[in-house]
């Protein structure tokens, strides 16, 4: 594996298991509003381009936009508190960013998880593990669109030149080819091979230890 001076990760699917409490919070949202559930398989489909736009997969199709809204408050409010409840960083994941930040590497995590959450969640998790956090704000566009990464880069100090991106999802690799970075796929997170070949994923890895030898 090549050695990189930066890299910038993906939050969900890629270091952090957070299906089991997107699930939750969405199928709560949902309950509360009167709409039928989803399965854990139909939420995994709806997750990569921010949590807005998992609530508007979720609901009911043709579903009027304030009703909508009131859904996504509804989920936004429950996983602010509940979001850590069966989270947990995949294996090996912790000593993968504790090896890089003993060589000396820079970390960075960009999410189109909103702001707060993506915060509390890597304040929890990796702690000073990570250099820098960003999550979906009003200020910056979401992935796929290069805002987020070179505002991480910039809070970094440093330049896309020796950086890298992992990540899950089809999303991942777009973020990263707008931004003119190499792309790693990870094959632990919520897409499978054969979906991230067909979306010109072309270097992977299966486990985060990969990245370190």
């Amino acid at each position: 594996m090549k050695s990189y001076d930066t890299y910038i990760f993906d939050l969900d699917g890629t270091l952090l298991n957070s299906l089991p409490d997107l699930v939750i919070s969405t199928n709560y949202a949902l309950a509360e509003m009167g709409f039928s559930q989803r399965t854990t398989e139909e939420v995994r489909t709806f997750i990569g381009n921010g949590v807005r736009l998992l609530i508007e997969r979720a609901v009911p199709n043709g579903t009027d936009k304030k009703l909508v809204d009131k859904c996504f408050d509804i989920f936004k409010q429950y996983y602010l508190e509940h979001g850590m409840d069966n989270t947990r960083p995949y294996d090996g994941v912790i000593s993968m960013l504790g090896e890089l930040k003993n060589r000396g590497k820079r970390t960075a995590v960009v999410s189109n998880k909103f702001y707060d959450a993506t915060q509390e969640l890597c304040e929890h998790y990796f702690g000073s593990l990570l250099d820098v956090a960003i999550g979906e704000n009003n200020e910056l566009r979401k992935k796929p669109a290069p805002d987020i990464v070179f505002e991480a880069l910039r809070q970094m100090e440093t330049v896309k030149e020796g950086a890298v991106y992992i990540g899950d999802s089809d999303v991942d690799i777009q973020t990263a080819r707008n931004c003119g970075l190499p792309c790693i796929s990870v094959l632990w997170g919520y897409r499978d091979k054969k979906f991230l070949l067909a979306n010109g994923a072309s270097e992977f890895i299966s486990s985060p230890s990969e990245l370190i030898l």
